[in-house]
């Protein structure tokens, strides 16, 4: 959150796990954890991992940054006030050059929408462009009957930019919060396929 900048919690916490030298994930879109870069290496030297960590992946510190889309105008429109994908490719890029374990979070990805081929293919791509050891790939999950809980939010934003989508998502959402089964295996089949052909991994470990 932007407002980090002004209250530094997160720096704060961090030197608490410095001190008692703990691992650590962080999924993250923002760029703003450049700022604590000479903190995380510390911890990611000295963190004392448990057994079953020490040879896979063997590290302190492991960075997963977020995306749902490379296009620049979906992703103002679904994720308004994040950095843009390009910022935060750069980041990524900046860390995995500093020698950190760190990859990308290709996830939620909308239906219809962020989870065709080409768009998964071209976040493959970049993550292996940038520097990315790994990538995670899923689908959207939706919440709630709130209006500010994420199925209600979603299909908001569908009546407003896709509305011909909206039939789909009621289809597939309007009495559970996850995909079938089988979207979720061809989304995976596809994946899989994508990480063998540009080489990258589909786990951390």
């Amino acid at each position: 959150m932007q407002v980090e900048e002004e209250i530094g919690l997160t720096k704060e916490l961090l030197q608490v796990i410095l001190k008692h030298r703990f691992p650590i994930f962080i999924s993250t879109k923002s760029k703003l954890i450049k700022k604590d870069l000479d903190l995380l290496k510390q911890i990611d030297t000295n963190a004392i991992l448990p057994e079953d960590l020490k040879q896979n992946p063997g590290r302190g510190v492991i960075i997963s940054f977020s995306f749902s889309t490379l296009d620049e105008e979906l992703a103002k429109q679904i994720e308004p006030g994040a950095p843009s994908p390009q910022k935060r490719l750069e980041t990524l890029k900046l860390f995995s050059d500093n020698g950190f374990l760190c990859g990308v979070n290709a996830m939620p990805l909308l239906p219809y929408i962020s989870d065709t081929h080409g768009e998964i293919e071209n976040i493959v791509v970049a993550a292996k462009q940038y520097g990315a050891n790994y990538i995670l790939i899923a689908g959207l999950t939706l919440f709630g009957n709130d209006e500010r809980d994420s199925k209600q939010l979603v299909f908001r934003f569908l009546r407003n930019n896709y509305p011909d989508l909206l039939e789909k998502y009621e289809k597939m959402y309007g009495s559970i919060y996850y995909s079938s089964w089988q979207y979720q295996q061809e989304l995976k089949k596809r994946s899989d396929a994508l990480c063998e052909k540009y080489k990258i991994k589909n786990s951390i470990r």
